[in-house]
């Protein structure tokens, strides 16, 4: 009889050691042709660890405006502005896409259709985002020029496509204003 109890007890004690085993060594069966390896952690990439201080959202500011002249040649001068998560102003490589759309009067979306689209202003490279740049403003400046409509506002695009691949975007009303 005390025979059958310590066969009892150490069946007992095998299968709380292979559970306690399993436990520790983990159940994952592991793919054919590999060993079993202890996985390391993955590193963090390097844009995480700066990431509060990248750029959040976009803002045209309100120094921009579309003149005029004489000879009804236009010309919108945008200032545009990269806010942080702290709405602090940056300076950032990015690629610039400016886009001007009629504005509907009356309408629950007065974006009309789009009438000009300038080229693809890249600001990656060192020297070109300096050529943009206005330290004292903390802004960049663009001049779009374009043929205007006559007795037509409209609605200027902004977007930015930052190097950490996020795209930012607004858009604010312009009136034109003739220029003597």
């Amino acid at each position: 009889m005390t025979s059958i109890k310590i066969d009892k007890t150490v069946f007992v004690l095998k299968i709380i050691l292979c559970c306690t085993l399993a436990a520790i060594v983990g159940c994952q069966p592991v793919p054919p042709g590999q060993t079993a390896q202890k996985q390391k952690p993955q590193a963090e990439p390097q844009t995480c660890i700066h990431s509060s201080f990248a750029p959040d959202k976009i803002e045209i500011t309100p120094l921009t405006e579309m003149t005029i002249d004489s000879s009804q040649n236009a010309v919108i001068k945008a200032y545009v502005s990269l806010l942080d998560s702290s709405n602090c102003q940056k300076k950032w490589p990015g690629i610039f896409r400016f886009e001007l759309y009629q504005r509907v009067l009356r309408s629950a979306e007065p974006k009309g259709r789009r009438l000009f689209i300038w080229p693809d202003i890249d600001l990656t490279e060192e020297n070109a985002n300096n050529t943009y740049w206005l330290d004292f403003l903390r802004a960049y400046e663009f001049d779009l020029e374009f043929e205007p409509a006559a007795n037509q506002d409209y609605i200027l695009q902004a977007t930015c496509l930052s190097g950490d691949n996020k795209r930012l975007s607004t858009e604010v009303i312009l009136k034109p204003q003739q220029k003597p």
